[in-house]
């Protein structure tokens, strides 16, 4: 069983920065595909970016490509989303969430992935 808890949101103006951080607890966390979502109000879940267990394939939704940068530490058993050049429309509830232990692809579906974190607030103002 692996637990995921977000931090690092915030309010912030529009060309600003924000690091969020999803802390995953679980032996496992270092194994599993893991992945950004995003929900805005009256919205359905959106997909924002994945990352492999290594690091080594990354996969964007087009909306954030060359904004965003996903990363992740398997020895802090951590997961980052570093956010470049905010948006209005980048106001959301992020989600951070994790494939089950043995599914190796990157998918961008929220019900292919098993475990998922609270969710942080990020509110970009113009």
């Amino acid at each position: 069983q692996v637990q995921l808890l977000e931090s690092g949101g915030g309010s912030v103006q529009a060309g600003g920065s924000l690091r969020l951080s999803c802390a995953g607890s679980g032996r496992t966390f270092s194994s599993q595909v893991m992945g950004w979502f995003r929900q805005a109000p009256g919205k359905e879940r959106d997909f924002v970016a994945a990352i492999t267990w290594s690091g080594g394939r990354i996969y964007y939704a087009d909306s954030v490509k060359g904004r965003f940068t996903i990363s992740r530490d398997n020895v802090q058993n951590t997961l980052y989303l570093q956010m470049d050049s905010l948006k209005p429309e980048d106001t959301a509830v992020y989600y951070c969430a994790g494939r089950p232990l043995g599914a190796a692809s990157l998918t961008s579906t929220p019900g292919t992935y098993a475990y998922w974190g609270q969710g942080t607030q990020v509110t970009v103002s113009s």
